[in-house]
């Protein structure tokens, strides 16, 4: 079963009004919006996870991160995956 959903009124940049509706035509224009919302949420709840966790434990090194991306990097690699190299 579905959320009960309500209507909004939103104002944002034209070019970027324009760049949702080609996407997702007229019909999907909700839904699309809807789905960039909640990646949004997801990104703040998972960022004040973050905070929290450096907060109590201390922040993580950089080359404790760019070594876990390298280790991904690889296993995607491995998998024949499409990879994306990311430094810090």
């Amino acid at each position: 079963m579905s959320e009960p959903t309500g209507k909004y009124s939103i104002t944002m940049p034209r070019d970027i009004a324009e760049a949702a509706e080609t996407r997702s035509g007229p019909s999907g224009r909700s839904a699309y919006v809807a789905a960039a919302v909640t990646r949004q949420v997801e990104r703040d709840n998972l960022n004040a996870l973050i905070q929290a966790a450096e907060a109590e434990h201390g922040a993580i090194p950089d080359e404790e991160i760019q070594s876990l991306r390298d280790q991904l990097h690889h296993a995607r690699a491995e998998q024949g995956g499409r990879v994306a190299v990311i430094k810090v």
